[in-house]
This record gives structure tokens, C-alpha cells and sequence, in this order.
């Protein structure tokens, strides 16, 4: 496979995981803004299996090579500062 070729395959790949990385961030900015409602379990439920899905899709990436494992840690990490800022939220709530 030509360079050209891995390249952009790499940038769809990264820009996927973005884009669903961004549909998280999103989930939690809505919580966030709704911190009238106490810890919803469901909520909770939803995250945690969105999370997981897309540190699975992330693995998978870096497995055929075409993300950095840096850049799917830093993708992971930014959402798990965002999920972190919501606990601490709802803890003094």
C-alpha cells in the first residue's frame, strides 16, 4: 500500500475517533449543563459503554497502525478530564 494511500486512511481513522470522541464530550456538556439532576444511573450506564466502545475502536487503530497510541490516549484522556469535572460536580451538588 503507498504512503499516499496509509496516510489517508490514517486521517479518516483519526478523524472517526474524533468525531465520535465528540459525540461523548457532547453527552457530558449536556450533563453538565443539567446538573439539576442527581447522578442518573442510566446516564452513568451510557457513558461508561460509550467510553469503553471507543477506547475499543481506539485500540483497534492502533493495532492496524493507522493512530499513534499517543494520539489515542490523549483522545481518551481528554474525555476522562471532562467525566472527572462532571463527578466533581455532582459531588458538591
Amino acid at each position: 500500500m503507498s504512503i499516499k494511500v496509509m496516510t489517508s486512511q490514517a486521517e479518516k481513522a483519526y478523524a472517526l475517533l474524533q468525531s465520535d470522541a465528540e459525540k461523548i464530550r457532547k453527552l457530558i456538556e449536556v450533563q453538565l449543563e443539567n446538573l439539576t439532576m442527581p447522578q442518573c444511573p442510566l446516564y452513568e450506564e451510557v457513558l461508561d459503554t460509550r467510553m469503553f466502545g471507543l477506547s475499543r475502536e481506539i485500540d483497534f487503530a492502533v493495532r492496524l497502525g493507522l493512530v499513534e497510541e499517543e494520539q489515542g490516549k490523549q483522545i481518551l484522556s481528554e474525555l476522562e478530564r471532562r467525566l472527572a469535572d462532571l463527578h466533581d460536580l455532582t459531588v458538591k451538588s
